[in-house]
């Protein structure tokens, strides 16, 4: 991991600042004049170390190799994985944020990737590519630096937060708020909330469909201990382990913000016309977060767009999973430019 420190202040949409930026990233092969230089945005609770959380897709061996390209995937602002945010220590009082870390939003974290563009000397980015959240940054980043971004790979994703993503978004900081320790000033404060609203995104993530074909039991006498229920509860203490409570909270509130045509006159499809480059789309036919008719709304509107439709049981999470169909897809589309 490398760390880009910017010792200024970096202006927020919200019209606050915070007094300094460090941002947290990885690259993978080398940086030369020549290089193609492809850049991924990561979603909600990953990192910037890619090649580890995107096994098949990015990687030696892999369409999106370092042999080939010039790599970088940075974690976003407000994270807790490098990237300044609530648990980063404020220079004006000498603590950590915690709730007094400012309001963010997608915009924001493509403000803060643009500096580290800038920083690593990268003129043009061959590929920008992001699922999900990652897709929300590389959208909003096309918009920003329609010269510099030459092609985009977006999955799973839409040009603006649905009301039905904001409402599971704000269901979930209700779980936070919730739990009594959120309003403690440490870093373990809201931990059981964080629990339950890892549940919750758990069942957007996946679908029912999957969920009875991998979590049904067959013992039919149980009275408890289900298999579903075990499920959850460890994808809920899996992330405890990992992530952070306040870093969620503020994230989920970020994603809530996305929307491509927040002061540039609302009209999201207006802003998807202008949009000339290649771009190349995915979308999970069982995905009840980021549903296809999000992704086939962005076909009609971009102009030199191609979506893929990809038949996958694994909803939303399709995007992570089924590594081997993105990776024909990618390698084909990327083949025919």
């Amino acid at each position: 991991m490398k760390y880009f420190h910017y010792n200024q202040p970096f202006p927020l949409e919200n019209g606050q600042s915070l007094p300094e930026l460090t941002i947290a990233y990885h690259t993978y092969g080398t940086l030369q004049a020549d290089s193609k230089v492809v850049w991924i945005c990561h979603a909600l609770t990953a990192n910037s170390e890619v090649a580890d959380w995107w096994k098949g897709v990015v990687g030696q061996g892999c369409v999106i190799n370092p042999d080939k390209y010039f790599i970088v995937c940075a974690n976003i602002l407000g994270s807790c994985y490098g990237t300044t945010g609530p648990l980063s220590i404020n220079p004006a009082t000498g603590q950590p944020y915690y709730h007094q870390f400012p309001l963010i939003t997608i915009r924001d974290m493509v403000q803060a990737h643009i500096l580290l563009r800038r920083h690593l000397g990268i003129n043009k980015i061959h590929l920008l590519m992001g699922g999900s959240m990652g897709g929300y940054q590389a959208m909003e980043w096309n918009v920003l630096e329609k010269e510099v971004i030459e092609r985009l790979f977006l999955l799973a994703t839409s040009p603006t937060e649905s009301a039905w993503g904001i409402a599971i978004h704000a269901t979930q900081r209700l779980a936070i708020e919730a739990d009594s320790t959120w309003q403690e000033g440490s870093p373990q404060a809201g931990q059981k909330g964080l629990k339950a609203a890892r549940a919750i995104g758990m069942l957007t993530y996946r679908n029912y469909g999957i969920m009875v074909q991998k979590q049904t039991d067959t013992d039919t006498e149980k009275l408890d201990d289900y298999r579903a229920a075990s499920y959850i509860n460890y994808q809920g203490d899996k992330l405890v382990k990992r992530f952070n409570a306040y870093s969620y909270w503020f994230l989920t509130k970020a994603m809530d913000t996305h929307h491509l045509g927040r002061g540039r006159g609302g009209d999201v499809e207006k802003i998807l016309q202008q949009l000339q480059q290649k771009t190349l789309l995915i979308g999970i036919s069982s995905d009840i977060l980021c549903p296809l008719e999000e992704q086939r709304h962005m076909k009609a509107h971009l102009p030199n767009a191609t979506l893929v439709e990809i038949d996958s049981a694994y909803g939303h999470d399709g995007f992570m999973v089924e590594a081997e169909k993105i990776s024909q897809c990618l390698s084909a589309w990327l083949d025919e430019q």
